[in-house]
């Protein structure tokens, strides 16, 4: 097994990955970049315009409410679904009953495909036949029998509560496997010293748990910026493209619209707040370590 060590055989045996990877990843980005400086609608040749789409874009209010309602996903997202996947999972490291059975229903609703769950939660979220609203008017509360989805304030939180409710267990399951990581002597020592539970999870738990926090944050990140079938299924943009997304109107401008190269320029921008959000917030994560 020499062979293994040898840096030319390891590259040889990435390369076939890494060819996968340039095609289908990073040459369509490269193509979608292209395309944002056209006027092009998928069939014919493209026509270059420069920033032309780009200063569309600054002036377009659709985009600006779609960046809107992402923006609020997101911070409706961090806010909720982090916490609760660290508590979610604080509770399967415990050692409990069937806790295996346990820990595959907690996983089960990220292995659905996003538009059943789109579908599951019409049932429980709209206005009319929904859930929770037919429970509410039964009960005699009105008041909240609300516009969950479909209105002009709450659908993207009500997206938000969706996202997480669909995220948790697969964090939860990061955040597990950073506490198996945690040495046990750990524990053991700072209990020795007198440390309680609550000392533990604030001065041993949560400090070397940073990096696992990290990646479930820039995961968080990068699903926001990339929901769509979800979205789709639930409202379709609507009304009047009032809760749209960063990429249902990119995909609605791009396939509904014909405006491919308008439509490239939304995949571009929303690409590039991708990566911005997850290196500044990687940036300040690992400055505040270092201090």
């Amino acid at each position: 097994m020499i062979w293994l060590s040898k840096r030319r055989y390891i590259l040889g045996m990435l390369l076939p990955t890494l060819l996968v990877y340039l095609v289908y990843i990073i040459l369509p980005v490269i193509v979608s970049f292209y395309y944002s400086f056209t006027t092009y609608t998928g069939i014919g040749a493209a026509e270059f315009v420069g920033l032309k789409n780009y200063v569309t874009l600054w002036q377009d209010s659709l985009f600006w409410i779609s960046l809107k309602n992402t923006f609020i996903i997101l911070v409706v997202s961090i806010m909720f679904l982090l916490p609760g996947a660290f508590l979610l999972a604080l509770l399967l490291n415990l050692k409990i009953k069937s806790g295996n059975a346990i820990k595959a229903l907690n996983f089960a609703p990220s292995i659905i495909a996003p538009i059943l769950v789109g579908l599951i939660w019409v049932f429980i979220l709209d206005p009319q036949m929904g859930l929770i609203n037919v429970f509410a008017k039964s009960l005699g509360l009105n008041q909240l029998a609300l516009q969950w989805i479909g209105g002009k304030t709450l659908t993207p939180y009500s997206i938000g509560v969706v996202f997480t409710w669909q995220m948790i267990g697969f964090l939860a399951t990061v955040f597990l496997a950073g506490l198996k990581m945690i040495p046990r002597d750990v524990y053991e020592s700072s209990s020795i010293d007198g440390a309680g539970k609550l000392q533990q999870l604030l001065s041993i738990t949560i400090p070397m748990l940073n990096e696992t926090v990290k990646i479930n944050v820039v995961l968080i990140i990068t699903g926001v910026f990339k929901i769509f079938e979800t979205v789709l299924l639930l409202t379709n943009g609507g009304p009047n493209h009032l809760s749209e997304v960063l990429v249902t109107y990119m995909y609605n401008v791009t396939f509904t619209s014909g405006e491919y190269g308008y439509g490239m320029s939304i995949a571009t921008v929303t690409f590039l707040l991708t990566m911005v959000f997850s290196l500044v917030y990687m940036g300040l994560s690992k400055k505040n370590i270092e201090e």
